[in-house]
């Protein structure tokens, strides 16, 4: 298992009941890794205006960047059933590594995790070239 993958579990079921989904209520939590090792944690926030909702996966990772991190290593999802990040959370991580570890956990059976990485659950990643 990598290097603080259960504290990173720990955040993502953690954090994950300070969730604003009172129209799905599908509570999310999520944690990313950076490369220095630090931990950063985020959760869904719905709006009435459904589209505008933020899922956690992005809150965490924009948490991280606003903090200043640029790389990271792995993500934990903490959801009932250990679903997936969707396909926009997918390409918003890929930015940030595009092979990073995704620990998918279910609440209500956390030592049933499932693991994956970044480029399996999105292949043919989309990177736009700056020079």
């Amino acid at each position: 298992m990598l290097p603080k993958a259960q504290e990173l579990i720990d955040a993502a079921i953690a954090i994950r009941k300070n969730a604003y989904a009172p129209y799905s209520k599908f509570l999310v939590g999520a944690a990313v890794l950076t490369e220095d090792g630090t931990i950063v944690a985020g959760t869904n926030v719905e709006n009435a205006s459904y589209g505008l909702a933020i899922c956690a996966e992005r809150i965490a990772a924009g948490a991280a960047v606003a903090a200043g991190h640029r790389k990271i290593t792995a993500v934990a999802v903490a959801t009932t059933g250990g679903a997936s990040p969707c396909g926009a959370c997918r390409q918003f991580l890929a930015e940030f590594g595009d092979s990073m570890d995704v620990l998918l956990v279910d609440v209500d059976n956390p030592q049933h995790l499932q693991t994956n990485s970044l480029d399996k659950l999105l292949p043919a990643q989309f990177h736009l070239k700056v020079e």
